[in-house]
């Protein structure tokens, strides 16, 4: 028995297991899109870089005819970035004429070799705000699959049980060789590529065969898939097995821990799993198994993921001499290492900065600390980046954007606030002013810690004009405004409690006064609810067009709107409420919780569970039947005759044996009839001792009225 494992010059490459994406890949681009930030500055029109286009990972073909390899970088920034390129960590040098050129941010290389460009690369992007460094972009040679022709194109030698060709090594094994496999082979090592497909045919090589041999031999494995397998969630996972043998032996799989999955391909050879999960981790096993023995050989899939943010860092501002924490946390197998960057340079702790891990801790900031910082999460599987500007703020008090109110009206009696938020770094200090006099708290005025003015038991004393002083150590400013006293707003006709019936109207009577200066709104709210006033066809209506009487009409009241009802009067500067409680009587609710036990022949004992009332006492109970599967309910006989408002249990009467029955019971107060309950159980009377004297619709029980 003979192989063609590696024919003289054949290119042989091997796909590491761990590889999270296909081997031959384009050179495209990320879009990262975010909106543009602020300034150190606060300036609508200065930010950091942020990536748009970034490089990533390629497989290009070695003796490809392609003149080039763009690996593109761009960034947002203002003002405009500018870029520059690490290969495997060192600084690029790139020249006007040479082979690695600049091209905007694009790394353009001309003429790429694997002896002088294969490597790991980065762009970082900078601008007078800081500079961030892109992912890591891989750039390697090679080719992606194979196959073998024997004598001339295009007589490809067929993938079956006698022939195998290891996508991994490029390798052809043949299990049992005969006369046919006499000849010239050569390998056609194809790169498929977004844009081209690049094929590399090796040398022919002469397979002799110097006698056949018609022996039988047990199998031997000589196609051998690792002991372990390292892969990522999502990746396409292969695994071959392939073994001589005389007769030609027959390949199975199997998984040790488990089951295969029917969306796994098994194709003799190989088992391919197409999106592997952590599901799918396990040893699996593959058996070559002919009429002469078996071989076996196991492996185990570990199930691994590149680095997932679930915690990333945004845009901050901070104000100077202020503390701040930012945090990151990244998910993956094995677990992700932290590390920071600032400007595109490692962080490290220091005075005033702790970096622990996933958390970056500032102490008292100052302008220096302003620029582009980055969190890295890195296992050995990938590389993130998080990137965010951080602009330390040191400004003068300025109230332009948010000044003082310059109208305040306030109701007499009352309480007003006054809030003072100049836009200021480092937070201003405040002080207030009525007129001339410095304010400071007492029984009725209060300034809160954020600067906040708040005066209560309004007096018409208190009109005048209120200042708010904001000074820190860049500057000062004050802004004012002028507060104005005004009637309190008085509910003068309340709302009454009111005890009505279901379906009858009730107006609820709301009248108040209020300063003449302003509008008067009514409000109506169930229970806190805000009741619609407009909705069409409600039960509800606003029973008065003037300004100062809101009183509400129910019409057709149901139980649903019996709680309590609140009138609020209000205007701008304040407002008042009273609250009544409706209550709605009606017919009681439905009985609950329906049993029937002591089954005879011609008697059930009933029992169930009391339902709501409804504001008025239940007086009686009623007891129905119906014969199944599609009688008419009944009211039945019953022990006691006349079953009082607080029973829950009774004797079912006059029934026929041998039938199916189910039941239900109506509660009745004097108000009407409720709903019935829901009905019981299905159950059968017992046969009858003696012959039935009566046919069932002989059974004494009468229509419902």
């Amino acid at each position: 028995m003979s192989s063609l494992s590696r024919l003289p010059g054949t290119p042989t490459m091997r796909t590491p297991a761990r590889s999270t994406t296909p081997l031959l890949l384009m050179l495209t681009v990320a879009l990262c899109s975010s909106p543009a930030r602020g300034s150190i500055q606060g300036s609508p029109t200065t930010f950091g870089p942020v990536f748009e286009d970034q490089p990533l990972s390629m497989l290009f073909p070695e003796e490809s005819s392609e003149e080039k390899v763009t690996l593109a970088c761009r960034a947002r920034a203002s003002p405009p970035a500018t870029y520059r390129w690490k290969m495997n960590g060192t600084q690029m040098t790139l020249e006007p004429g040479s082979r690695q050129q600049l091209v905007g941010g694009n790394l353009v290389i001309r003429s790429p070799s694997k002896a002088q460009d294969a490597g790991v690369y980065q762009c970082l992007a900078s601008n007078p705000v800081g500079t961030v460094v892109s992912r890591e972009a891989v750039l390697r040679f090679g080719c992606l699959s194979y196959r073998w022709l024997l004598n001339e194109f295009p007589n490809f030698i067929p993938t079956d049980g006698r022939h195998f060709v290891s996508q991994t090594t490029g390798n052809l094994y043949i299990a049992r060789t005969n006369a046919s496999d006499l000849g010239n082979y050569s390998c056609l090592a194809t790169s498929h590529m977004d844009f081209s497909t690049k094929s590399v045919f090796s040398k022919f090589a002469q397979l002799n065969l110097a006698a056949e041999d018609t022996r039988l031999f047990a199998p031997t494995i000589k196609a051998r898939f690792p002991a372990e397998t390292y892969a990522l969630v999502g990746q396409q996972v292969t695994l071959e097995c392939f073994a001589f043998g005389n007769p030609v032996p027959r390949i199975k799989w199997r998984k040790v821990e488990g089951s295969l999955s029917p969306q796994w391909t098994t194709a003799e050879s190989t088992l391919q799993i197409p999106s592997v999960s952590f599901e799918d981790e396990g040893t699996y096993e593959c058996e070559a198994e002919n009429s002469r023995g078996r071989d076996t050989v196991q492996g185990r899939i570990i199930v691994q993921a590149q680095p997932e943010w679930l915690k990333v860092i945004s845009d901050t501002e901070a104000d100077i001499g202020s503390n701040l924490r930012w945090g990151c946390a990244a998910a993956g197998k094995p677990r992700p290492t932290v590390r920071w960057l600032r400007n595109g340079e490692p962080l490290a702790s220091q005075a005033r900065l702790e970096v622990l891990a996933g958390d970056l801790r500032f102490s008292r900031l100052n302008l220096e600390d302003s620029g582009m910082y980055q969190c890295v999460a890195e296992n050995k599987h990938g590389t993130i980046y998080a990137s965010a500007e951080l602009a330390v703020q040191a400004l003068a008090p300025d109230f332009r954007l948010n000044p003082v109110r310059r109208l305040i009206p306030a109701a007499r009696g009352g309480e007003v606030t006054i809030t003072c938020q100049p836009r200021a770094a480092p937070k201003a200090m405040v002080l207030w002013s009525k007129g001339t006099e410095i304010l400071v708290t007492s029984s009725r005025v209060t300034v809160t810690p954020d600067g906040t003015l708040i005066i209560r038991n309004i007096s018409r004393a208190d009109e005048g004009k209120y200042t708010c002083f904001a000074e820190n150590f860049m500057g000062k400013a004050n802004s004012t405004g002028i507060l104005s006293v005004r009637d309190a707003t008085k509910i003068t006709l309340a709302p009454s409690s009111a005890d009505i019936n279901l379906g009858d109207n009730l107006t609820l009577q709301c009248h108040a006064s209020h300063d003449p200066t302003m509008d008067l709104t009514f409000i109506w709210t169930l229970d806190d609810f805000p009741i619609d006033l407009d909705k069409p066809g409600g039960h509800y209506r606003r029973a008065n067009a003037k300004e100062t009487i809101g009183d509400l009409t129910i019409l057709n009241a149901q139980l649903r709107h019996s709680g309590m009802y609140t009138c609020m009067a209000q205007t701008v500067v304040d407002s008042a409420s009273k609250e009544a409680t409706v209550l709605i009587r009606g017919p009681p609710g439905p009985p609950g919780g329906v049993v029937v036990r002591d089954i005879g022949d011609t008697t059930v004992q009933l029992s169930w569970s009391r339902g709501f009332d409804n504001h008025s006492p239940i007086a009686k109970y009623t007891l129905q039947a119906r014969t199944l599967p599609a009688g008419k309910w009944k009211q039945v006989r019953t022990s006691p005759a006349n079953i009082e408002g607080n029973a829950e249990t009774a004797q079912v009467l006059g029934l026929t044996p041998w039938m199916d029955y189910q039941f239900r019971v109506l509660a009745s107060n004097i108000l009407g009839t409720g709903e019935p309950s829901g009905p019981s159980s299905k159950i059968r009377t017992k046969e009858s001792g003696k012959s039935p004297l009566v046919s069932p619709r002989g059974s004494k029980y009468s229509a419902q009225a």
